[in-house]
């Protein structure tokens, strides 16, 4: 299986995971490559940076999997400077498939790397293709004039559904489409951890209109609620947040007919302090092995499973082809997983 979508933490953030730790554990539960988030600390938004947290995974790699079977890639961040953003479409050339893409947070995040002016994102897509970027451009999708902070109470991991509502990401996805056709955006624009029957319409209308568009869905987003959110100790709060049982059956049966392109964790660790204090993110890794046992149940064929697990991946992002395998009883891999690292949101 590949999970294209992690938060691997280190460095400054060791306390919550070392990329040591979260590659072990993805290899355990069968994944045998991650894509890894640049809104680390410090974070990934130069070269430098870049050759740093791929010399660490891969001396990870090396003493841990001589026999193969765990591959790591990362994004770049995009900023809304001119020199970073062709700094970041020069290293995608010389460094890929190690990079893999480059990823821009239209709303703010863990890591505060948002760019929340509809003006600053046209002119990053204008600018990737000013540079000839052709690859693929991740986007966290939620727009910040539209959020409500004020409704959040901490402690009440359900008000954050109110405080980062279905519009906001909506909205940002309308927004960023827009910006990427108006640019002529010649990659592909992936919308990640869609969480709302809106945001699904949008990018199947613009598929339908012939842009290069793809989108993922998240275990957490297909198979619970916000309902679930008010078992306290189980710290589902993340951004985006659980959505209403609408938008929950939406993203479930995106999947399953493939209208959403491919299951991403956004394995996105903290510790148990910091999620009382209302940290976003949560473990993911057991999530996806829970999410593919019910995609098998509901009738999703293992053809279509490869699909949404690893292939589709790498046609988008232009990898070579590898064989994709799933396990044959995740239930059981789940079990051992959650056995060995206990705190878990499923």
């Amino acid at each position: 299986m590949i999970d294209p979508h992690v938060h691997l933490r280190d460095w400054n953030q060791k306390e919550k995971e070392s990329v040591e730790h979260g590659l072990a554990v993805a290899r355990k539960a069968g994944f045998q490559r991650l894509f890894d988030m640049p809104n680390t600390n410090p974070a990934i938004t130069s070269r430098d940076m870049a050759l740093e947290r791929i010399a660490l995974a891969q001396a990870v790699i090396r003493k841990h999997f001589r026999k193969g079977g765990m591959a790591y890639s990362l994004y770049i961040g995009l900023t809304a400077d001119e020199e970073q953003i062709r700094e970041a479409v020069s290293c995608f050339q010389e460094l890929f498939p190690l990079v893999c893409g480059l990823k821009l947070f239209a709303g703010q995040s863990t890591g505060n790397m948002g760019i929340v002016e509809k003006s600053e994102q046209d002119r990053i897509f204008s600018q990737l293709v000013r540079f000839g970027y052709e690859g693929v451009v991740a986007v966290h999708c939620e727009k910040e004039s539209l959020m409500r902070p004020e409704l959040f109470v901490r402690g009440m991991w359900e008000t954050h559904s109110l405080a980062r509502p279905p519009v906001a990401e909506i909205e940002s996805i309308r927004d960023i489409i827009d910006a990427a056709e108006k640019a002529d955006f010649r990659g592909n624009l992936h919308i990640a951890h869609i969480s709302t029957a809106g945001g699904i319409e949008l990018v199947r209308s613009a598929r339908e209109r012939g842009m290069r568009i793809s989108c993922g869905a998240t275990p957490h987003h297909a198979l619970l609620s916000v309902e679930d959110a008010r078992e306290h100790d189980r710290y589902l709060k993340m951004n985006p947040p659980l959505r209403q049982e609408e938008d929950r059956k939406a993203v479930f049966q995106g999947l399953l007919d493939g209208t959403i392109d491919w299951a991403e964790s956004d394995h996105a660790p903290h510790t148990l302090e910091d999620k009382e204090k209302g940290a976003s993110g949560i473990p993911g890794f057991s999530g996806m092995l829970l999410l593919l046992s019910r995609l098998r149940m509901e009738g999703a064929d293992e053809e279509h499973l490869r699909n949404l697990f690893g292939r589709n991946v790498l046609r988008v992002f232009g990898f070579d082809d590898e064989e994709v395998t799933l396990p044959a009883d995740p239930l059981a891999l789940k079990r051992r997983i959650d056995g060995e690292y206990p705190i878990r949101p499923f």
